[in-house]
């Protein structure tokens, strides 16, 4: 949530999660310090928007080329700093890289000039970019979320401001040193190093012409509301509860490793993760059993160690509060099939079943390596339970039938669904949600439109009339 904004300041630390040792204190940014970003960043808004699209697509390839000769210093900070295994780390860098070559390669004519021709005569629709763009991210995928926002953003002639979540400062500050080094002038991309609590003025600033959310329900409707009053666009990620629709004719070993992907990578901290196990009656039992054979199997350790089988959460607090979620929907009647248990900022892989309406693991995002099971008796019950839910981002759909599984994915209530293929993002294809999992798009076509201006322009000759 980004509550009301105080003058005072704090240290952001940036902490281990495997271990718990502070690895660099930052100071927070004083109001004045933030003043003069945001002035700096107007200032280079009124340059940059004049530069050509063959010099922006130099400064997204320089980028790119960076992160890829740096993406083992890169992975390392992200995963001692977030707990992701290095494992997970290296491809979050390679993906970053692909988004902005792709907006260097396709920027210029996603944002070409559209005609209009139609019985009311012609026009001309054209893309321009409209000021500051203030992108707000969470510590999951440090370089991914900003990389999304800021290469259409700055490709479009936009400029951005990104906070990054308090608990990955060092991050933050390596994605801001890598644009510099790119080349990008000083304010057209900055690193905000504040607390949440000191976020929220910016949405107030006139100078700041939308808001890019990716966060938690709760903070995305306090910062929706506040952009609201401001009239002030807002693209929003809320997170999901993404059903995982197992059908009886799936290939049973190719879903399972679809399943230990889905529920695992990242330690199960992803918003598009599988959350709900939605199978089909006749095969329940053998897929229960198999996935209970896996999760039992795997041991913690070092997330810089490749042969870990899973590292810690992002800090002891989230594992906390994790292991709340579970232990308040066992009271209510769900069952532990294996796992759920905490040691620090670890939490045992878990499989849950028989998950009682209104229960935390019902209603709410499990934000970690819990699997919760939903046995249902045919196709049919499968959709209507996963469109039970309020959250609407990702899905997907396990079945030997392509043009079934196509069929079952349309009726999904979700903003993707994926058929054989666990959700996942792709720097050419949009993703966002429905429902309470948010609204807009990002990446592809749909994402760098979001904050431009598209403009139409009719031309008639000097003696027409209206």
């Amino acid at each position: 949530m980004i509550p009301t904004t105080t003058t005072e300041t704090r240290s952001l630390k940036s902490v281990n999660p495997y271990n718990g040792e502070v690895l660099k204190t930052y100071e927070e940014m004083t109001p004045d310090q933030v003043d003069a970003a945001i002035g700096k960043a107007d200032s280079a808004y009124r340059q940059w928007r004049e530069t050509s699209y063959e010099h922006r697509a130099g400064m997204l390839r320089s980028v790119a080329r960076l992160l890829r000769e740096r993406r083992e210093e890169l992975a390392r900070i992200m995963t001692l700093e977030m707990g992701k295994k290095i494992g997970d780390s290296l491809p979050e860098i390679d993906l970053c890289a692909t988004i902005f070559d792709y907006y260097a390669d396709e920027g210029a004519s996603l944002l070409a000039p559209k005609e209009y021709k139609t019985f009311e005569g012609e026009g001309t629709l054209v893309h321009q970019p409209t000021g500051i763009v203030y992108g707000i991210q969470p510590w999951n995928f440090p370089f991914y979320q900003p990389s999304r926002v800021a290469a259409p953003q700055l490709m479009a002639g936009n400029v951005v401001l990104t906070k990054h979540a308090s608990n990955v400062p060092q991050c933050a500050e390596a994605f801001d040193d890598i644009l510099k080094e790119a080349g990008v002038p000083e304010g057209v991309h900055t690193n905000l190093q504040l607390s949440a609590r000191n976020a929220g003025s910016i949405i107030d600033d006139d100078r700041v012409v939308g808001v890019a959310f990716t966060g938690s329900n709760r903070g995305g409707a306090a910062v929706g509301e506040q952009a609201g009053r401001n009239v002030k666009k807002t693209v929003m990620e809320l997170g999901g509860v993404d059903p995982f629709i197992v059908l009886e004719d799936a290939d049973m070993d190719a879903t399972l490793e679809r399943f230990m992907f889905a529920k695992l990578h990242a330690t199960g901290q992803i918003c598009i993760a599988a959350k709900r196990i939605i199978l089909v009656e006749s095969i329940a039992q053998e897929f229960i059993n198999r996935a209970r054979d896996r999760f039992a199997a795997l041991t913690p350790g070092d997330p810089l160690d490749e042969t870990t089988g899973y590292g810690p959460v992002c800090n002891e607090k989230a594992a906390i509060d994790l292991e709340r979620q579970i232990a308040e929907s066992v009271k209510a009647g769900a069952k532990i099939l294996v796992g759920g248990k905490r040691d620090g900022a670890f939490i045992e892989p878990a499989i849950m079943t028989d998950i009682p309406k209104g229960s935390p693991a019902d209603i709410e995002e499990l934000f970690g390596p819990v699997a919760l099971i939903h046995i249902v008796e045919d196709e049919e019950e499968a959709i209507r339970s996963a469109n039970d839910s309020d959250f609407g981002l990702g899905g997907s759909v396990h079945t030997n039938d392509l043009e079934r599984g196509r069929r079952v994915a349309e009726r999904i209530e979700s903003g993707t669904c994926f058929v054989n293929q666990v959700s996942w993002t792709y720097a050419s294809m949009p993703m966002g949600g429905v429902k309470k999992s948010g609204y807009g798009r990002e990446l592809a076509d749909l994402g760098i439109m979001e904050f431009v201006n598209a403009k139409l322009i009719r031309v008639f000759d000097q003696d027409h009339v209206i």
